[in-house]
């Protein structure tokens, strides 16, 4: 697999959550199961990767934005992790 492409099933994964169409669990779980793009990248992005899906799978006790948790500070994460992803294997 091609390294953009690695990153397009987190990509779907993210658009999902923002849309509704996706439940934090389910988004959650795909995400880790994306093996070859954590093959592709260092360590320290899968460990970062856990990291945010820890808290958004936590963030799915409650509803929206509440003062420990914002799913939109949350999806932007996930964005900004996928930009850094995305140079990483470009410069692979």
């Amino acid at each position: 697999m091609r390294p953009p492409s690695l990153l397009q099933p987190v990509a779907d994964a993210l658009a999902g959550l923002r849309e509704g169409s996706l439940s934090p669990a389910q988004a959650s779980e795909r995400l880790r199961a994306q093996h070859d793009l954590f093959a592709a990248l260092p360590p320290r992005f899968a460990e970062v990767l856990g990291n945010l899906l820890d808290r958004l799978e936590s963030s799915a006790l409650f509803d929206g934005e509440s003062c420990s948790f914002s799913s939109r500070e949350l999806h932007d994460s996930l964005q900004y992790w996928i930009d850094k992803a995305q140079a990483q294997l470009a410069n692979a």
